[in-house]
């Protein structure tokens, strides 16, 4: 559960809070004087520090001591107790730094709320700045194919404006990373980016997490709204959003103010970018979600493709997730063969980007350290793994060679097709045909434009990349 610093110069109070922390599940470390303090501190920061303001016979008196923690160790959160309290000292210790200030005798229930309150804050803000060093990395676009650049070229559009932008698009196929580029690229790039799970967080506690709250422990606290202020706060999911909640946020919109738990109005500047993996006008009809707000929040509708929309990009998705997962969790590389990426380009993905990243970080956990990816390690698609040299497709069974072999080619050109991302030239060399000569085949199959029809863009936009 952590380390607790126990400082305070009466033995018994330090074992006293010792025990109690222990039996907590707590690892506690005891300490009567600065010195010893920061000799702790300094070997190993502790994850929390409980420290009593008047220390005699030590060189730094409490304030002191949190001074230097604050200035040092920024992250380590302090509470501080002491009988002789009063209002000033209170407000003293805050003002420097301090999570709570606790009077003895303290209540026991009540040390263990602000110590569990402090551990938890301080894990927050240790993952926001996480979050922030990594935001750059997260609003990477990975790819290159069509259907991407249009997206890109769309994102980059809206960024310089304050429109707020509607995502849509299937679940696991990068709306956050879409958001998070508008982010990046925009004017509030240096604000903060603050996400919100609609279907995720409960209903009860929905309008805490974005307004505030006052009961707190250790004060009142700021809600997401708040939190964002200057920058851009992201409605992930935003259809699974209460319908108690929604018309709050529809206010919030409408006067870029809202009232916290106190009753005070604060006022905000927000872009807001919404996204969702539901029909909205589906909901609306059935009641869910309200129109008004709907058209609030869909000022620029921006469609994310799925990822079988963009199959040209999954080699530089790959490369992109053995990277992250070799830098990130210490996963040794492994390449994949010509082969296995082939397969990885024609298999269907339901779940989008997040299924093929899941899939890779399988593959380097589970395979040889270093070893080549060949396709045999792939996931099959059929039911039980086909016999190479034995199987024999049910469906053809009842056709004639001609009418088999034209559904094996019109398959066949229209996964490479896609995995190309629409572009001809590319699909002709790839396979050995002249250009002119897979048009003429794609033609007599019927399959010209159901085959542009699953890549990004218009039967001309192709037309021109395949030049």
């Amino acid at each position: 559960m952590g380390t607790v610093l126990i400082v305070d110069d009466e033995k018994d109070i330090r074992e006293l809070i010792s025990d109690i922390l222990t039996d907590e599940g707590y690892a506690t470390e005891l300490a009567a004087e600065s010195t010893a303090a920061f000799e702790l501190i300094n070997s190993a920061p502790p994850d929390l520090i409980i420290l009593d303001i008047w220390l005699k016979e030590s060189r730094l008196d409490g304030i002191e001591i949190l001074k230097r923690v604050k200035r040092d160790n920024p992250g380590i959160p302090v509470v501080i107790i002491s009988g002789h309290g009063n209002i000033e000292l209170a407000v003293a210790a805050i003002k420097q730094g301090a999570y709570d200030f606790i009077e003895k005798p303290f209540n026991i229930d009540q040390l263990l709320v602000v110590i569990a309150r402090a551990m938890e804050a301080s894990r927050l803000r240790r993952e926001n700045t996480e979050l922030r060093k990594n935001d750059v990395q997260n609003s990477e676009m990975i790819g290159s194919s069509s259907a991407l650049k249009g997206l890109k070229q769309q994102l980059e559009r809206v960024a310089k404006t304050n429109g707020r932008v509607m995502l849509s698009g299937p679940s696991g196929s990068g709306k956050e990373v879409a958001a998070r580029y508008v982010h990046a690229h925009s004017n509030r790039a240096a604000a903060p980016f603050v996400p919100v799970n609609c279907a995720a967080i409960s209903g009860e506690l929905f309008e805490d997490i974005l307004f505030g709250r006052t009961d707190s422990p250790s004060g009142a606290e700021r809600g997401l709204l708040e939190q964002a202020d200057g920058g851009v706060i992201f409605f992930d999911e935003v259809a699974d959003m209460p319908s108690s909640t929604q018309s709050k946020i529809l206010r919030v919109l409408l006067d870029q103010s809202f009232q916290r738990p106190s009753g005070e109005i604060t006022r905000v500047d927000l872009r807001v970018i919404a996204s969702t993996n539901k029909d909205l006008t589906e909901e609306i009809r059935e009641g869910r979600f309200r129109e008004d707000l709907y058209h609030r929040l869909n000022v620029i509708p921006i469609e994310v493709p799925p990822l079988e929309q963009r199959l040209e990009d999954v080699p530089e998705l790959v490369s992109h997730f053995v990277e992250c997962l070799q830098r990130d969790q210490g996963l040794k590389p492994r390449a994949f063969s010509e082969e296995a990426m082939v397969v990885l380009q024609t298999m269907p993905w339901p779940g989008n980007v997040r299924q093929l990243k899941n899939m890779v970080e399988r593959l380097l956990i589970l395979g040889e350290p270093g070893a080549e990816i060949f396709a045999s390690e792939l996931p099959s698609q059929t039911p039980e793994p086909l016999n190479r040299e034995t199987a024999f497709p049910l469906r053809f069974a009842s056709m004639s060679l001609r009418e088999a072999r034209e559904v094996f080619e019109r398959d066949y050109l229209t996964a490479q097709i896609a995995r190309f991302g629409g572009n001809i030239s590319k699909t002709a060399t790839f396979i050995g045909m002249e250009r002119s000569a897979l048009h003429r085949k794609m033609k007599s199959l019927g399959i010209s434009e159901q085959a542009r029809r699953t890549s990004d863009g218009s039967p001309e936009q192709i037309e021109a990349a395949a030049e």
